[in-house]
């Protein structure tokens, strides 16, 4: 494990290539699991307020999912996206085979981190790297692609933690020993 400033970095992280590719997955990850996307409060309420704009993308059984249960649950107290019968998202719609999201502009930042996660560690952030079978395919993409999964996740990394924070990091992984392939 490594750490910049606060936040913790597990030591799966720094090596790792990730760059997806939606033709391949389709979109598995806004189907599969138990849960939904986590959801950080200050996005819950953003999400109650966006469902009327986006359900046009929607399917009518799906908009009428949200009205009787909600587009968020809660589990062992942390928000997540309300997910039908444990699957797909119920921002989620399909388009030529492909599973998109009806909230892209608003997706909540774990979705833009996936496949990191922010958990807690010693009341810390601490960024962990989840491996999952439907991903196989954009890790070979990005060993392909020379893609660090940091990278792939810049965007959302500099959202959340900001852009020196970031550099910082990329220095850090530059100088490691843990394999990190800047391009």
């Amino acid at each position: 494990m490594i750490a910049v400033d606060d936040v913790l970095i597990d030591e799966q992280i720094p090596g790792a290539m990730f760059c997806c590719d939606l033709a391949l997955c389709k979109g598995a990850c806004c189907v599969e699991g138990e849960l939904g996307a986590p959801v950080m409060k200050e996005e819950a309420e953003l999400l109650h307020g966006i469902v009327c704009q986006v359900k046009q993308y929607l399917s009518e059984k799906t908009v009428r999912y949200i009205k009787r249960y909600g587009c968020l649950e809660i589990y062992q107290g942390d928000f997540y996206t309300r997910t039908i019968k444990g699957k797909e998202c119920v921002f989620a719609f399909r388009h030529d085979g492909v599973t998109l999201c009806a909230i892209e502009a608003q997706k909540p930042l774990s979705c833009r981190l996936f496949p990191v996660r922010i958990k807690k560690k010693f009341g810390l952030d601490y960024l962990v790297y989840e491996r999952y079978v439907m991903c196989r395919q954009a890790r070979k993409n990005g060993a392909e692609k020379k893609m660090p999964l940091i990278d792939y996740v810049s965007e959302a990394l500099i959202e959340r933690y900001g852009l020196s924070w970031y550099n910082r990091l990329r220095d850090l992984l530059a100088n490691s020993p843990m394999n990190y392939a800047r391009h």
